[in-house]
């Protein structure tokens, strides 16, 4: 095994593996209710006029997040701000991009920042997903309040998460972002608040977002 170039602030289960120059797990889960560790994922966040052409262009509405034609997940988790999601090392890939729909934007500030090793990001995956999620949050995670896409910025855990729903397959999925500092005990806070539910972990793999 290689060395790592970058770790997650969530400590990888066995057996371990070094993907895209992250240390992570190669666990794989076989229970209906999975949490994988996703900090290697690109963050950039980004930042423009609410109604510009900047705004336009990003196609998101603040409470709303979908994929853009590149696959990227673009959230719009802020009035004026959006939090984009890619594979990892692709970080540099959307700050180029944001630069040149800033040079398309003249007369609007437009900035991008990489947030990728400052942050944590963790998927919560299962049909009790939201039933995990209503033990340490107080937003409505039922369909017709957050159905797929939906955005907010809450506490989790007491801690100020970026929850962003995004099912696979059908299957209910959530999207939990947070200061890295936090990552490790947010983790561990959804393990046990989804163990009445027969969480595991599962290995984090670059297939997608």
């Amino acid at each position: 095994m290689s060395e790592p170039v970058a770790r997650s602030p969530i400590a990888p289960p066995p057996p371990v593996l070094i993907l895209e120059g992250w240390e992570v797990s190669g666990r794989r889960a076989t229970a209906g209710l999975t949490l994988t560790d996703c900090t290697p994922l690109s963050k950039v966040q980004v930042r423009a006029p609410i109604g510009g052409r900047a705004a336009a262009e990003l196609a998101v509405p603040f409470g709303r997040a979908a994929r853009d034609p590149a696959g990227t997940l673009v959230a719009g988790s802020g009035p004026g701000e959006w939090l984009l999601l890619a594979g990892p090392g692709q970080g540099p890939v959307l700050a180029v991009r944001m630069g040149d729909l800033a040079a398309r934007c003249p007369g609007e500030l437009v900035t991008a920042t990489d947030l990728t090793h400052g942050r944590a990001l963790v998927r919560l995956t299962g049909q009790r997903a939201a039933s995990v999620l209503a033990k340490v949050c107080g937003v409505d995670t039922s369909d017709s309040i957050t159905p797929d896409g939906a955005a907010f910025r809450t506490a989790v855990a007491a801690v100020a998460t970026d929850v962003i729903r995004d099912d696979t397959g059908g299957v209910p999925s959530y999207l939990l972002h947070c200061e890295r500092s936090s990552g490790a005990y947010l983790f561990g806070e959804l393990l046990a608040a989804g163990g009445e539910f027969g969480i595991e972990i599962d290995g984090f793999t670059t297939e997608g977002i």
